[in-house]
């Protein structure tokens, strides 16, 4: 947890580009959080919760949309975690690259969150 806190204040002082990029992660995530959790429907006694290519879209409980949110809470809170390790390890480099693969599972996420719910 002390090596966490070096490596993030190291981040803060020296790697402004991996900071805004952690910033920018996380008020995403927030984002999808938001999102995902005002858009579960509890009176709905059936919801579309995913998509497969042979049988279409496949129906379910309001419950398991949960995952979205669980997922945003994922994404904005350990893979800023894991991105100080990996900064720690890699280098400036590597964090950047698992932050921007990390905003593009976001923006993924959202599509097909958007998806299912323009499908019920």
């Amino acid at each position: 947890m002390n090596n966490l806190k070096k490596d993030f204040i190291k981040i803060y002082h020296d790697e402004r580009g991996v900071l805004l990029l952690m910033v920018l992660n996380l008020l995403i995530s927030l984002g999808l959080f938001v999102f995902s959790i005002l858009s579960l429907n509890p009176n709905a006694a059936v919801v579309k919760v995913g998509y497969g290519d042979i049988g279409g879209y496949r129906d379910g409980t309001w419950v398991s949309l949960i995952a979205f949110p669980v997922l945003a809470l994922i994404y904005g809170i350990l893979h800023n975690i894991l991105t100080i390790r990996i900064f720690h390890k890699r280098g400036s480099g590597m964090a950047k690259f698992f932050l921007i693969s990390t905003t593009l599972l976001i923006l993924g996420t959202i599509l097909v969150l958007t998806r299912l719910l323009g499908e019920a």
